[in-house]
Parts: structure tokens; sequence; C-alpha cells
């Protein structure tokens, strides 16, 4: 009985705990926006499942696979401002970075990886025969890449969770590649990919090379943009690097130059530049100071060390 007894106070001195960690209250706007984010993720899937179709929206009529791309930049706005929101009205909690961790993970981790799959299974099945054995290992490849993408989304959002410091304004750099910036890679082919599709027809010599091209590159960049997301490889911080308090000239003048290319090339082109160009500076930066320059250091002191120890062989013959 005395065993009972004390087994029973545990478990209510437990259940008391579990209570007092209740949530009883949450903010109401930055938590809409968050779940924003999570349904543009979640309506992209939707509109990739429906391969064949087409939105049509007053005198605009694009393609399923483009809506898709779209939402995830719209997930994207909704990611950054719900943080913002929260700051501006001193009510950041530990359950919004618990729900924006989620909702980052349907829009830019799952959105992104099923994208790619439908995409890719709707441009190559046509070109085998279900029966063949290339059919077969194509799609492997296919979901194999798509899976490898979503994984590695999932471990940096966790990575970032645990490595994460709570003063946003401290966040200069991310390490590893963001996952809305992976995201945005993938998305920005698609839209480009049906913008020329709409644009010049899929019998044009431009797109028959272009779209053949993203098409077949698509999921190796889909498996290095993985890898570049859970690599160590540090990555700027846009807002708070650049844009926040006082700046040179030159970052107005480089703003200028980003509207201009919206203006002049269109929404695709831009978005393709912005984050493919994110997505490089950040990998071709690491490769020069850490491989180039590394390697020429090694080199230098190699030579230092040689013609030290000949010049102290000299002196001593």
């Amino acid at each position: 009985m005395p065993k009972q007894n004390n087994e029973n106070s545990k478990r209510r001195k437990l259940l008391r705990r579990v209570r007092r960690q209740r949530l009883r209250y949450i903010t109401i706007l930055p938590s809409l926006i968050t779940l924003l984010n999570g349904v543009c993720g979640f309506t992209s899937m939707a509109f990739a499942s429906n391969a064949a179709g087409h939105f049509s929206f007053h005198k605009m009529d694009i393609s399923n696979f483009a809506v898709a791309g779209y939402l995830i930049f719209f997930a994207m706005i909704a990611d950054m401002l719900d943080g913002r929101v929260a700051r501006m009205s001193h009510t950041t909690s530990s359950f919004g970075g618990q729900l924006d961790s989620l909702c980052d993970m349907i829009s830019f981790g799952v959105a992104p990886a099923f994208l790619i799959l439908k995409i890719l299974e709707y441009k190559f099945t046509p070109f085998f025969n279900p029966a063949q054995l290339y059919s077969g290992l194509l799609l492997r490849f296919i979901w194999l890449t798509a899976g490898v993408y979503m994984i590695c989304a999932a471990i940096r959002l966790a990575r970032f969770n645990v490595e994460n410091e709570e003063d946003e304004t401290a966040h200069m750099s991310f390490i590893g590649l963001p996952t809305p910036a992976a995201a945005g890679v993938l998305a920005s082919l698609v839209v480009f990919y049906e913008d020329m599709l709409a644009t010049i027809g899929p019998d044009a010599l431009p797109f028959t090379i272009a779209g053949s091209t993203i098409m077949y590159l698509l999921p190796f960049i889909a498996i290095g943009i993985a890898v570049l997301m859970i690599g160590r490889i540090r990555y700027p911080h846009i807002i708070n690097q650049y844009l926040k308090g006082r700046k040179p000239v030159t970052h107005l003048l480089w703003a200028g130059v980003i509207f201009g290319l919206i203006f002049l090339g269109g929404l695709p082109i831009a978005l393709l530049l912005a984050f493919c160009g994110f997505a490089i500076m950040g990998f071709a930066k690491w490769f020069y100071y850490k491989i180039i320059l590394s390697s020429r250091a090694h080199r230098t002191d190699t030579g230092t060390t040689t013609l030290h120890i000949a010049e102290v062989t000299n002196t001593d013959t």
C-alpha cells in the first residue's frame, strides 16, 4: 500500500506539471498570418496535383504548375510578415515559433518537393512506356529527388530551431541555405519554365533548348539545393544586413537594378535571377575563400618553408 500511494502521488504531481504547461492564450494576428503561410503551401500542392489543369481569372490564364509556384512565393510573404507583426506588437512567443516552423515545413519543404515530383512525372512519363525498365527507374529517381529535398528541409528547420537566437536583429547571417530561399529556387525555375511555355510556345527553339535544360537539370538542382540547406555555408540575412538601418548608396543602386529587372524582364525572370543568384552567391563565396585562397596560402607557406630550409642548408655548408 505505501508503494502504491507513492506511485499515485508521483502520477498526480506529473499531471499537475502538465496542466501548468497547457497553453491558455495565443496571439491572434501573427498566428493567422503564420497559418496563411501553411495554407498557401497546402493550396500549392492542391494545384500541383492537377497537372493538366489551368487557372483562369478575368483575362489571366496560367497553368496549375505556375499557380503552385506563385503560391510558394505568397507563403514567403506571409512568413516574412508574421514575425514582423509579432515583434511590432510585442507578442512574440514560443508557440508562434513552433507554429512558424510547422508551416514552413509545409510551404518550403513538402510543397516544393511535391511540385517538382508532379511536374517531372508529368513531363517525363509520356516519353516512356510504363512497362519499360527505364520508366520505373526514372520514376524512382524522381521520387528519391523529392524525398531527399523534403528530408533536408526538415533537418534544416530542426537545426535552426536548436541554434536559433531569440533576438531576430542578431540574425545577420544563416548557417546553410534557408528553406524559403531553397523553395524559391525550385519555384522560380518552374514559374520561369511555365511562363516561357505560355509566352513563346512549345515549338519555339528557345523554349526547346531552355525548357529541356531546366527539366533535365531540375532533379540535380533539387539535390544540390538540399545539400546546401544542411551544409554549414553562411548566407546573409538580406533584410538585416543590407536593408535595415543606414546603408551605403550602392545598396539603393542595387535595389534599383532589381526593380529594373522586374520591369524589363518580367517577374518570372527577376525571381529566377534573385533566388538562383542568392543560392549560388553563398556557395561561390565559400568556394573562393575556403578552397582557392586556402590553397594559395598553403602553397605560399610551403614555398616559404622550402626557401628557409634551403637558406639554412647553404649557411651550414
